[in-house]
């Protein structure tokens, strides 16, 4: 049998396409040519509505956890209200919650190095559960029986100033497996992915994230601002989902 080469097999491939006739390109404009969701839909974890993993109890507390890392101001919208919470809930009710997609067999080093990642045993689920339970154990039996989001702002903002220079140690948190340091950077890194995420992840609510940093988004056509250099970008952003106007729905 004669070797055929893949090179020689895409080039026949080809050919057989363009003798069947001149090949036509498609320019869409106005909306997209399909609705959002339609390949891939997006699952219930990322639909909006009560809470998949966390208990009402540590969703009050990381309502106000998030608050204080991103308090509203002039510029935007808090944690709470851009969704964070909700971002996170979602994130650990999915494959990131259980390190699904990651190795997490030992061994695992005590004092690892930055390039060697990951050094817990303990899936984000694991540290969650376990930090925010450290986190209300510790309110209760220093701040007068107050859980942390009964406390007044600065008195939270001191005690996460503490977590994160791992000045206070939390009950039950100990390193290697999770410390308060290491907790504090979980709550931080995943606040400021839920309030600058794609909103079809729960956070982000409104793209308030990326009004205030004048993203445009996912949106599929720029032409008509490519011939405009140096001019500020005045459209509203698109999130995965589409906006109401693109979606053959009223605005």
């Amino acid at each position: 049998m004669p070797v055929t080469t893949r090179r020689q097999l895409l080039a026949a491939t080809a050919l057989i396409g363009l003798s069947a006739g001149d090949a036509v390109a498609r320019t869409y404009t106005n909306r997209p040519p399909m609705r959002p969701g339609e390949a891939y839909p997006p699952t219930d974890a990322f639909r909006p509505g009560g809470w998949l993993f966390l208990s009402p109890a540590e969703a009050a507390t990381l309502d106000a956890i998030v608050d204080r890392l991103i308090p509203a101001d002039e510029l935007g919208a808090g944690g709470k209200e851009a969704g964070c919470t909700t971002f996170i809930d979602r994130q650990l009710a999915g494959p990131y919650g259980s390190y699904e997609w990651l190795y997490m067999k030992g061994p695992f080093s005590a004092k690892p190095l930055p390039f060697q990642g990951i050094q817990s045993p303990l899936t984000p689920r694991e540290q969650y559960r376990a930090g925010l339970a450290a986190l209300a154990q510790h309110c209760r039996d220093t701040m007068g029986g107050k859980t942390f989001e009964q406390l007044a702002g600065p008195d939270q903002d001191k005690l996460l100033i503490a977590m994160e220079k791992g000045e206070v140690s939390l009950p039950g948190l100990v390193a290697p497996r999770q410390d308060t340091k290491g907790f504090f950077a979980l709550l931080l890194q995943n606040t400021m992915e839920g309030y600058f995420a794609d909103p079809i992840y729960g956070g982000n609510k409104n793209m308030v994230g990326w009004r205030m940093l004048n993203f445009p988004g996912v949106r599929y056509d720029f032409r008509d601002v490519l011939d405009k250099p140096g001019q500020r970008y005045t459209k509203p952003p698109v999130a995965m989902m589409g906006r109401p106007e693109w979606n053959g729905r009223p605005a």
